[in-house]
């Protein structure tokens, strides 16, 4: 993986805004930077020149912003165009954390560049930013084709965790708030060493009947988060774009 001498300047999570997306699966973003917050004692503030919630916590390498856009996952990209425009922020210095169906629960990645892998707000991103040069840490949440091959992608990134994954979605956010300072200083070979661990979970789900109890209805009730063709817009009742 290439290597960025740049340190992190600006975190971005991803999630679609409201309680009842909270604890869904495509709000993996949101709940790492909620952890963040939280340990840090900041609160996040509306900044509607940013379209999003903005914080802001100091390390040892300097003062790193946090960002969760409250634009719904599909416009993700103006939150974050608009707040590295105004703070002259480069691409390479921000890091999107975002839920990942390619990875089961309990692993993670991080890369720099690369493609979308089909989700919006990442795409959204890149379009908006004119480069899909940025960082990402990608945290899994598993595919329904493997866990609930019967669920709907959207109805499964918009659906609540099993406990079983929930807890080794937790074990990656807990790990990854431990690198802070390590992405705030650049010092992303220290954080790939770390990474290494995370490249496998130690256990997998048991199998499709027990997770595909758990359905989109505890989003709300949503029936499409853009991950479909035919997906609503973020202003849509019944989408949160995905």
């Amino acid at each position: 993986m290439a290597q960025n001498p740049t340190p992190i300047l600006l975190i971005v999570g991803l999630g679609n805004p409201g309680d009842e997306y909270r604890s869904t699966r495509h709000n993996i973003g949101f709940q790492f930077l909620d952890r963040l917050a939280a340990r840090e004692n900041v609160r996040f503030l509306p900044q509607a020149r940013f379209f999003g919630e903005l914080a802001r916590i100091q390390t040892k390498s300097g003062d790193v912003r946090l960002l969760k856009p409250t634009t719904y996952m599909n416009l993700s990209g103006s939150a974050v165009q608009a707040l590295a425009g105004y703070f002259k922020i480069k691409p390479e210095e921000i890091l999107v954390v975002h839920d990942e169906l390619d990875l089961p629960p309990g692993a993670m990645r991080l890369k720099l560049g690369g493609g979308n892998a089909g989700h919006n707000g990442l795409k959204d991103i890149t379009a908006k930013l004119g480069t899909p040069n940025f960082w990402r840490l990608r945290v899994g949440i598993g595919h329904p084709r493997q866990f609930c091959p019967q669920q709907a992608v959207f109805d499964w990134v918009l659906g609540t965790p099993s406990a079983e994954h929930q807890e080794a979605i937790d074990g990656c956010l807990d790990a990854a708030l431990k690198w802070v300072d390590g992405f705030a200083s650049g010092n992303f070979e220290r954080i790939n060493r770390a990474l290494l661990k995370f490249s496998r979970p130690a256990g997998e789900a048991k199998g499709p009947a027990r997770e595909g109890r758990q359905s989109a209805g505890a989003a709300g009730g949503a029936k499409n988060d853009g991950n479909s063709p035919a997906a609503p817009g973020p202003d849509s009742p019944s989408g949160s774009g995905a």
